[in-house]
């Protein structure tokens, strides 16, 4: 059997202002959205008793795809970055996101304050098969500093 990665969880600084921008950015829906207290045993974050909400936006898939938006509500963490980063760091994830249209996601994640990083461009890439693939992609942050590289199939040659 081989495991599947159900689900990334990301620490936010408000689930709820990061859950409307998975949203309306990028058409998510809320699968579950539930407080817990930590039992300090299994995440490697915060102590036990730490209170926190968790919200699970998924796509379209009930199993995998899932992204969590974390928030610790008491204590509130301290430790969140006050800025956005300016460039993606070793250890951070790179979402990487198959458009319907790659515009339309650029501009949404505009209009929600995201920090566009590369604007909508035509490129090609060889695929796995072999084959070259007209694509349109940006890349954008979220409002949490998360990293989104935002892919649209064009046309596949061969």
């Amino acid at each position: 059997m081989t495991d599947i990665i159900k689900r990334t969880t990301l620490m936010v600084r408000d689930a709820e202002k990061a859950a409307r921008w998975y949203e309306d950015v990028l058409g998510m829906t809320r699968w579950m959205d539930t407080p817990f207290t930590l039992s300090g045993a299994q995440l490697a974050a915060g102590k036990k008793g730490d209170r926190t909400r968790l919200i699970i936006m998924k796509a379209q898939d009930d199993t995998i795809g899932m992204i969590g938006l974390l928030q610790w509500v008491d204590p509130v963490r301290s430790d969140m970055p006050p800025m956005l980063p300016e460039e993606i760091g070793f250890g951070t994830p790179i979402f990487v996101v198959a458009a319907e249209d790659c515009r339309a996601s650029t501009e949404r994640a505009r209009k929600a304050g995201s920090r566009i990083h590369c604007e909508p461009h035509d490129w090609k890439v060889t695929g796995a098969d072999g084959k070259i693939k007209d694509m349109i992609g940006a890349s954008f942050w979220d409002l949490d500093g998360y990293f989104f590289e935002v892919n649209q199939l064009v046309r596949v040659h061969g």
